[in-house]
């Protein structure tokens, strides 16, 4: 099997922008090579509002699906989603003062980028342990 090089980035729920503090809530990957841009969230609501009890989370859940429909690429991506891949990932992870923000992008190697992009998840982004 050959390699496929890829980049990723967190993605970040930034509640108080000014203070800097985060939660994981996602994961941004992409292959030039392999044209191929996805993305992965969870939203957990109540981990969410325990750190930032202000937050709306119906306008969060709307700015996570703009991210991932610019992701998906086409008309729904509005402007930008008509852009290339390589192009849409950038305009994703570039630096912004908002409550979404990405991790600086990082490079990686694999095989299968459904499961690079499965594994980074999950080893990023708490998920809620079931309770008993």
């Amino acid at each position: 099997m050959d390699w496929i090089d890829y980049d990723y980035a967190i993605v970040r729920l930034v509640p108080q922008v000014h203070i800097g503090a985060f939660l994981n809530i996602g994961v941004v990957l992409q292959s030039r090579r392999a044209r191929f841009l996805d993305a992965r969230f969870h939203l957990d609501g109540e981990r969410i509002l325990a750190a930032a009890p202000s937050i709306d989370l119906e306008l969060l859940e709307r700015y996570v699906d703009a991210f991932a429909r610019v992701c998906r690429g086409g008309g729904e991506g509005g402007p930008i989603g008509h852009l290339p891949i390589s192009e849409r990932f950038h305009w994703l992870t570039s630096p912004r003062s908002a409550i979404l923000q990405t991790s600086p992008v990082h490079p990686g190697r694999c095989h299968n980028l459904e499961e690079a992009l499965n594994r980074i998840f999950l080893e990023n982004v708490p998920m809620p342990v079931e309770r008993k």
